[in-house]
């Protein structure tokens, strides 16, 4: 069974949308479904009141699971690098290598677990891509329908 992760993106889309799907109770013991904890950093930094409730009764759920991905001290040290020689391929700026950060660590974890990443985040995702290679796949929020990466 394929492990899944998905990227803040693919959240915030649900949020916006109102999906059912957030509120559906617990995570399945055998669900394929993982939660990282940089995705889950970014859900609570930018949640409303409303949303705030569902970040919290995912991280319950995923953390009852067992399936909460965290970045370790390799995982840091790689990201760095690759942001060393992403800036240096295409000359980004501190700023740009910041908002980097966070996917590059969901990348690199990711990776590490053998965890697909599911995103809607085409272009920063096949950047890093081009770095650390990995398992992804681009989903189009307004289909929902995965796309190859």
């Amino acid at each position: 069974m394929e492990r899944l992760l998905f990227d803040s993106s693919i959240y915030i889309t649900a949020f916006r949308n109102d999906d059912p799907a957030l509120r559906a109770g617990p995570l399945a013991q055998d669900s394929s479904i993982w939660l990282s904890s940089v995705v889950l950093e970014e859900l609570y930094a930018g949640a409303n009141r409303r949303d705030r409730y569902i970040v919290e009764r995912l991280e319950r759920d995923f953390d009852r699971a067992r399936r909460i991905l965290v970045p370790n001290l390799r995982d840091w040290s790689k990201i760095g690098k690759l942001l060393a020689a992403l800036a240096a391929q295409y000359h980004y700026e501190q700023i740009a290598r910041g908002r980097l950060t966070n996917d590059a660590l969901i990348v690199s974890s990711a990776a590490r677990a053998g965890i697909t990443v599911i995103t809607s985040n085409a272009r920063d995702f096949a950047r890093l891509a081009e770095f650390r290679p990995f398992a992804w796949r681009v989903v189009n929020p307004w289909n929902k329908r995965p796309e190859s990466a």
